[in-house]
């Protein structure tokens, strides 16, 4: 669990938190996972967005507890998962973090949602558990060229800092309020939908021992999320794609995915951007409950 310093701020309703220890051998290459569990019924998983966690989904998860029990996982180094030195963060290893979720709880009949990074996990992680997964929801799939770099200039010279050699762990360090706020405000058609107490919780995080390494990676990591696009055809259960008209990805990105996705469901929700989640939880609900 996190230490008294560094528990989360943000209270979610009906939520109760949980730890995965590392699997037996395996201490020194992953760490203990944290999750966030609620409500009754089939089980759901939530898979977050690049540089949030489990919190990004509270106004999602009193939506549908009725209808699923909940399990929105902290994906490894993030939010309140342990940070494991020299951990690798590309596609593979997180999906390994949403793999252990379902196989060490034994969880079957599974609904997977991701917004942005955790909808290609949900996609690929699917690829690989086809036994377990009974649907996947991928909303706004983070799987194209430049990624978060697209939402604002702010945001192409704070990652292009971030990643460049030599300086880009430092800057990595460096996180002001203002410049986090713009950047995410950049994923949003309703800019009132990030509120300053979900910023401060992620500067809580952003403060955490090791994490602006984590930061560092996970966009490092992006050319192997484009990569994981390849697995989208091995997925068996039905998908849903999810698309904000205001997302960063392009018209051509989407129409990528859903050749790769034939036999997808596809919903483009108007007016909201990259971070669904945040703005328009409605429609996941409605989604979501529509097929509980």
């Amino acid at each position: 669990m996190p230490s008294q310093e560094s528990r989360p701020t943000i209270r979610i309703p009906g939520t109760t938190s949980h730890t995965i220890a590392p699997r037996a051998g395996s201490v020194g290459r992953e760490g203990t996972l944290r999750y966030l569990k609620a409500g009754t019924g089939a089980p759901l998983v939530l898979l977050h967005t690049v540089r949030t966690q489990a919190e990004h989904f509270r106004h999602l998860i009193p939506l549908i507890a009725d209808r699923y029990t909940v399990y929105a996982l902290d994906l490894p180094g993030m939010g309140y998962s342990e940070i494991v030195p020299g951990a690798s963060y590309d596609e593979p290893a997180m999906r390994a973090g949403v793999e252990r979720l379902l196989t060490e709880l034994d969880l079957h009949d599974v609904t997977l949602v991701g917004e942005s990074m955790g909808a290609v996990l949900a996609l690929t992680t699917a690829a690989d558990l086809p036994e377990r997964v009974r649907r996947v929801v991928a909303d706004n799939t983070y799987d194209f060229r430049d990624g978060i770099a697209r939402s604002s200039l702010l945001a192409r010279v704070v990652v292009s800092g971030v990643l460049a050699p030599g300086v880009g762990p430092v800057i990595a360090g460096v996180e002001p309020k203002p410049a986090l706020r713009t950047i995410l405000q950049g994923g949003l058609g309703d800019k009132s939908a990030l509120r300053e107490d979900y910023i401060d919780e992620l500067l809580q995080v952003g403060s955490r021992p090791g994490y602006p390494t984590v930061a560092r990676a996970v966009y490092q990591a992006l050319p192997s999320l484009i990569a994981a696009r390849s697995r989208y055809p091995e997925v068996k259960a039905p998908v849903h794609l999810v698309y904000g008209e205001k997302d960063w990805s392009r018209p051509s990105d989407r129409e990528a995915n859903r050749k790769l996705l034939p036999a997808a469901e596809f919903t483009q929700v108007p007016k909201a951007g990259h971070f669904i989640a945040l703005e328009r939880p409605d429609v996941l609900a409605d989604l979501l409950n529509a097929v509980a």
